[in-house]
């Protein structure tokens, strides 16, 4: 027996009998990446990951990769954030030549064919919007744009105009042509915009390129809180994120361990505005126009990031009641949900679909 078996403690090795010592070789590995993303701050220890990064979408997004002297994946990691500031400009909202507000022009005045680069995106908005009921809009472009400019001016807006925004931001009032690949809008005024999945469909196409390329191992993230994981980080099983606490938001409540999955993370502890000693969070429910409050924030594990992204946001607007039956009909999402604490009691996390093996250091007491 070496010197490194004698020394070896009593307490170490009955650690690493019971299985303790496999999480805490897990926490350790995933503690500096995970309070860089908790922190919006990445900068991992060179040797460590190899990271690219550009900014698109108003923040920043990163491709994370493992160390290899192949220096291919590192040209597949910087086409695939090229892909993303191509889908930005299909996408966007802020540029007037985008094909994403070019569509929303020629819907309103007659049925008109859906770009190519467009259809899946839509498509998959539809659905989710029918899914959760409305919770998720992707049309709520006249509903956006009013809430934008209160929070740039800090006044919140009059009821009879979110009313008016809202009658303006029915999903419903799309004509969706799957087969025809075709579609047109019932009510003149109404138009897509797709803040709350394009971010994780981006990261999605761009990561299909990596796949094409070979690259098995990597973190891809937009914003800090749409993520898509494939492979492994070094040893792990998989790669560790930081769950950011709601309250203390440069602190880690737990940290979780994602294996070939989407992730993304919705809350208002940070972007909100403050009017009359109000708080105005920048989540509202697309289906009142009002910001919802009965959640701090919430966490999806769903098979894409885009489904991740989109079904973030329908959480925090629905109740916990209506996320755990979705869930239920839907066993391939999974979430964690922190609900708003009562007055004087403890931070509570729920757990939907999400096992003790995935999720590591929570600092409250949960179910």
């Amino acid at each position: 027996m070496n010197d490194e078996s004698e020394n070896y403690s009593g307490s170490s090795r009955r650690e690493f009998l019971s299985g303790a010592a496999a999480r805490k070789q897990i926490e350790q590995a995933g503690e500096r990446l995970a309070d860089e993303l908790v922190e919006q701050n990445i900068a991992p220890e060179s040797g460590d990951t190899v990271r690219l990064a550009t900014r698109a979408m108003a923040c920043e997004f990163s491709v994370i990769l493992n160390p290899s002297e192949n220096r291919r994946q590192v040209i597949a990691a910087s086409d695939a954030l090229d892909i993303v500031h191509k889908i930005e400009t299909d996408l966007t909202v802020y540029r007037e030549t985008s094909k994403l507000l070019e569509l929303n022009r020629q819907a309103r005045i007659a049925e008109t064919e859906i770009p190519k680069e467009l259809f899946a995106v839509l498509n998959e908005s539809l659905e989710i919007a029918k899914q959760t009921n409305g919770a998720f809009t992707p049309t709520a472009l006249v509903l956006n744009q009013l809430w934008r400019r209160c929070k740039a001016a800090g006044v919140p807006p009059e009821v009879n105009a979110v009313d008016d925004a809202i009658a303006k931001s029915d999903y419903r009032a799309v004509q969706f042509d799957v087969e025809n690949k075709r579609l047109r809008f019932t009510q003149p005024e109404i138009g897509f915009d797709l803040s709350g999945i394009g971010k994780g469909y981006a990261l999605d196409r761009a990561a299909a390129h990596l796949e094409a390329e070979g690259v098995e191992d990597y973190l891809f993230h937009g914003g800090h809180s749409s993520i898509l994981v494939r492979g492994n980080n070094g040893t792990c099983e998989g790669w560790p994120v930081g769950i950011r606490h709601p309250l203390f938001p440069h602190k880690r409540l737990a940290t979780l361990l994602l294996n070939d999955c989407g992730f993304s993370s919705s809350g208002s502890g940070v972007q909100f505005f403050r009017h009359q000693g109000k708080k105005y969070g920048h989540l509202f429910d697309p289906r009142t126009g009002w910001p919802v409050e009965h959640l701090l924030s919430v966490a999806v594990i769903a098979p894409t990031a885009a489904i991740a992204d989109a079904l973030s946001t329908a959480f925090y607007v629905m109740t916990i009641e209506e996320t755990q039956s979705y869930c239920e009909q839907h066993p391939e999402i999974k979430a964690l949900l922190i609900p708003q604490p009562k007055h004087g009691a403890k931070l509570e996390t729920i757990r939907i679909g999400i096992d003790e093996t995935e999720i590591f250091r929570e600092e409250e007491s949960g179910r």
